[in-house]
């Protein structure tokens, strides 16, 4: 359905349906009331994509903004201070089974990856909580998982010690020395196994801001009775792979090119890492919590917890001139592409190759989607800017 069905469907509730019959003055004022609204956009408000302000609301904005409509145990305040919250209880029954701060930090990576670190009351098939743990497959009922009060530290002791048969952190063997991506994903055994290790350097940072030392030692077992292990733990230094942060441009060594010019970039994420957690975060795996948020998601896809812009069109801006490319339809795998949507913030997708761009809202809103990328011009009547290398000056 769209406008003209709506006020179609007003002029038929109205009375004026067919040609020839008499207008009347209080139809004539309820079908210019609903129109109105249409203009106004409070009527339908989220019934059909459009392409609406896509501001910065993550974690770090100097006005971001709670989560709002959506239920299942939110904390409270801007999604980094709830992002801290419930990393706070998680390492709280860490500390209460007596385990080190390393799987406080594979316990963060991991909820970062399956949730964002939100206590969601969706996901997908019927995965709910802080680490999407389904209930048919003995991970708890629904509401215990996703209670306002008790469900994180549920989620977060079945994480820990496993539940219904699903074997926990502590019953991995040598979870300890184990790279962190890998020890998260014998607990979870996700689709998207190497995703996980890309929250590493981000997640040090937020258990830093939270005041949780990951470096903390304790047992593997959660068993008072146990010494500390003397094997080196493997992580991103030792392991023959450097700090994700420090290499974000795929093949070339933290470099991005289109074929003419190189850049050095330093996001968290490579560019396939990027590519491969963007799909893994659209269709049936879409949370719904995008809405208007495309900048967020754009940063989030590249392993930052926020842009550090509010608007995706002021982000073109803060991008280095000689990295614009005004009007150029072939930007390389992993780009950053841009639209004047008529609105003060525009709109921003990360190019994933073969003309598909990962966005929010443009089929359904709040949700994430791969769609072609010229539907922006033929669905919402936007101008197509141009695409940046993805880079982010000021983000965190």
């Amino acid at each position: 359905m769209d406008e003209r069905d709506i006020v179609r469907g007003a002029l038929q509730a109205t009375g004026v349906v067919k040609k020839g019959l008499q207008l009347k003055a209080g139809a004539i004022a309820a079908v210019v009331f609903v129109v109105g609204l249409l203009f106004m956009g409070m009527l339908f408000p989220g019934g059909s994509a459009q392409a609406a302000t896509c501001q910065d609301t993550g974690p770090g904005t100097s006005d971001a903004t709670p989560i709002s409509g959506s239920s299942g145990g939110q904390a409270t305040g801007t999604l980094r201070q709830q992002q801290i919250s419930y990393a706070k209880t998680i390492d709280s029954v860490a500390k209460k089974h007596q385990l080190p701060g390393r799987a406080t930090l594979i316990a963060l990576m991991t909820a970062m990856q399956e949730s964002t670190l939100q206590n969601l009351n969706h996901g997908h098939l019927d995965s709910v909580g802080l680490f999407q743990q389904r209930p048919s497959m003995g991970w708890g009922s629904k509401t215990q998982i996703i209670d306002p009060k008790t469900g994180p530290e549920f989620s977060a002791t079945s994480f820990f010690e496993g539940r219904g048969g699903n074997p926990g952190l502590i019953d991995i063997k040598n979870w300890q020395t184990l790279p962190l991506g890998t020890a998260a994903q014998k607990v979870q055994k996700s689709a998207f196994p190497g995703l996980y290790a890309g929250h590493e350097s981000a997640m040090r940072s937020l258990a830093k801001e939270a005041g949780i030392d990951v470096d903390r030692t304790g047992t593997s077992t959660g068993s008072s009775t146990e010494g500390t292990t003397g094997t080196t733990p493997v992580t991103s230094e030792n392991n023959n792979c450097p700090d994700s942060s420090q290499n974000a441009g795929g093949a070339g060594s933290g470099t991005f090119t289109d074929g003419k010019e190189s850049w050095t970039l330093n996001n968290p994420r490579t560019v396939d890492q990027a590519i491969a957690w963007a799909k893994g975060q659209a269709g049936f795996n879409s949370t719904g919590l995008w809405y208007q948020r495309c900048l967020a998601f754009t940063a989030n896809v590249y392993g930052w917890s926020f842009s550090g812009v509010h608007y995706a069109i002021d982000h073109y801006k803060v991008v280095p001139a000689s990295m614009r490319h005004d009007g150029d339809r072939h930007p390389p795998r992993g780009a950053l592409m841009y639209w004047d949507t008529g609105h003060r913030a525009g709109h921003i997708a990360v190019y994933l190759g073969d003309g598909k761009v990962a966005s929010n809202d443009i089929l359904r809103p709040g949700y994430i989607d791969v769609v072609d990328a010229g539907l922006f011009e033929s669905k919402w009547g936007s101008k197509y800017i141009g695409w940046t290398p993805p880079v982010f000056p000021k983000a965190g």
